[in-house]
């Protein structure tokens, strides 16, 4: 069956090469790859939104259109499930996201709430959503035409330095963790923060073994080189970057250096591409310090006097508007991880509701398409575009679970409790 597929497939190409039928545009071949392979995006934020705007409370609220959320100083939210529909997502790993100025113990709780409302989201919709755990539940939610919905953690405060809450988390349904956010913790440095550790101590390292044992996916996002390098270096399985971009396109730290994406390569992992203008456009980059220093100098001219300081940087703003991109510049990191790693480890992972603005183009989760048509027209093939849509993800979670599946018998490891 799989042979007279390709021999029809290699008829076609031969017709359209003689000019006898047109060949398919842009827009159909990412149509037929969408349809084939809805997209699996590796990080949405919904639940920050339903925590900052709601307090978690989900009477009244109706995510199958999310337009008309604007107010309080807040723009309208980025997804909804009419938009998630029309961008052709089949599968979203949804952020229970906590700040990291919270301490752990108040981080524990809060990630704990963020699990429930996610869950309850997922419950309350349930002709168009389905909670997953696996692969096979995403398998199983796509071919019922329902989004799969799976939890990844942000930040490893979330797990108060204890293993034990560790394991907890992948019981509740995180299936990944991120390791840091803006800031480091105890035992990793964050790509954000002045380096505490030089990357991962040893218990550090223990959390990523554990990870790996128990089926929990190690996501190196908002960590350091150093940190990235020592997770590789003891990672049996394949990890992932739920939302960066390529530093040789934006040489922002939140970026994966090209050394740690030849490692990547090699580890079977993937790098999922975000949206966030600072981290894909680099001209975005060089204005944000722009700012910063403008908003230093201001500060120290008008000193103590806001009412003076926060008009004149509002004037710079004006007429320095920030550069904001468009989803060329997004496919432009895709074509270069896929240069250094290879078509088999790159995703996305738009960041969506969780950032304030992204580039033109991919304003929201109905923009997916666009994008794929884009990657079309530069002369991506339907097989690669289904592999950056969700083959690649669907790989990497897979080869997770079997190398879970062969430490079955091994030993949790042990950490002494800490308070």
């Amino acid at each position: 069956m799989r042979q007279g597929y390709w021999l029809a497939g290699a008829a076609l190409a031969s017709i359209w090469a003689t000019g006898a039928i047109a060949a398919p545009s842009p827009e159909q071949v990412a149509e037929a790859a969408l349809r084939a392979a809805p997209v699996w995006d590796g990080h949405n934020d919904v639940p920050e939104q339903l925590r900052d705007r709601r307090k978690d409370m989900l009477a009244g609220f109706d995510f199958r259109d999310t337009a008309n959320t604007a107010g309080d100083g807040r723009a309208a939210m980025q997804t909804d499930l009419l938009r998630l529909r029309k961008g052709r997502v089949g599968a979203q790993f949804w952020s229970v996201y906590v700040s990291a100025e919270l301490d752990e113990p108040h981080a524990v709780q809060a990630v704990l709430e963020q699990i429930d409302v996610a869950k309850r989201l997922i419950a309350a919709n349930p002709g168009a959503m389905q909670f997953a755990q696996s692969s096979a539940d995403v398998e199983k939610a796509m071919k019922a035409g329902r989004i799969a919905s799976l939890l990844g953690m942000e930040g490893g405060h979330s797990i108060g330095e204890s293993l034990g809450v560790l394991r907890q988390m992948y019981a509740l349904g995180a299936r990944y963790l991120t390791l840091t956010h803006f800031r480091n913790t105890a035992w990793a440095d964050s790509a954000t923060d002045a380096p505490a550790h030089d990357g991962l101590t040893d218990f550090g390292r223990d959390v990523v073994r554990e990870m790996q044992r128990i089926g929990m996916l190690v996501d190196l996002s908002h960590t350091s080189a150093a940190t990235m390098n020592d997770a590789l270096d003891v990672a049996g399985a394949p990890v992932i970057f739920s939302h960066s971009n390529a530093r040789a396109v934006n040489g922002h730290a939140r970026n994966v250096p090209d050394d740690v994406l030849r490692r990547l390569a090699a580890n079977g992992g993937i790098v999922m591409v975000n949206f966030y203008p600072p981290y894909v456009v680099e001209a975005t980059r060089q204005w944000q310090a722009e700012r910063a220093g403008e908003k230093a100098r201001l500060a120290s001219l008008h000193v103590g006097d806001r009412a003076a300081a926060d008009p004149a940087l509002a004037a710079w703003e004006h007429a320095h508007p920030m550069p904001r991109g468009s989803l060329r510049d997004v496919a432009d990191h895709i074509e270069h991880v896929i240069k250094v790693a290879g078509v088999d480890h790159v995703g996305l992972g738009g960041d969506l509701d969780g950032v304030e603005t992204t580039v033109a183009g991919l304003d929201d989760a109905s923009t997916y398409p666009a994008l794929f048509a884009e990657l079309a027209r530069r002369g991506h093939s339907q097989t690669d575009l289904e592999k950056i849509a969700s083959r690649n993800m669907m790989r990497v979670m897979k080869a997770a679970e079997a190398y879970a599946a062969g430490h079955r018998g091994d030993p949790p490891i042990e950490s002494p409790t800490v308070f």
